[in-house]
């Protein structure tokens, strides 16, 4: 496969990865084509490679600067703006874990800890039933974060090492 096809389909697949996770397909189609470029990239580079708009690129480009996915950079000599993306995939990972957990798990913890404090008479079976499901959802959502905590602080070696001896 020719090196031109092969980086499209990558690009495709990042895209197309990054909507099933939730992620707008050209937020994740720029961070692909940021992750491959051995060097940074401007907007219009971008733009060209891509085939999007200014705007689309400027929009996607603040989306992942704010998730610490892309850095911009200056060049000596130069007025445009440069962005590049970190290269480290454990790196990535781990980021795109740190905001995930920020933009989703930590508000519905927040709920779970407001409604988990629902006055009533507990032995109302609707009551009761709602108690003990958030309990046991709030556990869950409370040990999740502990995990993802423990991943994020963690370096890839030892993340690799546990996943390893589950899928044993």
């Amino acid at each position: 496969m020719k090196f031109e096809e092969a980086k499209e389909r990558y690009i495709q697949a990042w895209g197309a990865l990054g909507s099933q996770w939730g992620v707008n397909r050209t937020m994740a189609q720029i961070h692909a084509l940021l992750m491959v470029a051995p060097d940074p990239l401007c907007a219009d580079d971008i733009m060209a490679d891509l085939n999007i708009s200014r705007g689309n690129v400027n929009m996607n480009l603040r989306a992942l600067i704010d998730w610490g996915l892309v850095r911009r950079e200056f060049k000596s000599g130069e007025r445009k703006e440069f962005f590049s993306a970190e290269k480290d995939i454990w790196l990535v990972a781990r980021q795109v874990l740190i905001e995930r957990k920020k933009r989703e798990l930590e508000p519905i913890l927040k709920v779970l800890d407001d409604v988990g404090t629902v006055e009533g008479d507990r032995s109302d079976p609707q009551i009761r039933a709602f108690i003990d499901t958030i309990a046991q959802i709030r556990e869950f959502a409370h040990k999740t974060n502990n995990a993802l905590e423990q991943v994020t602080r963690s370096e890839g070696g030892w993340f690799w090492t546990m996943l390893s001896k589950i899928f044993k």
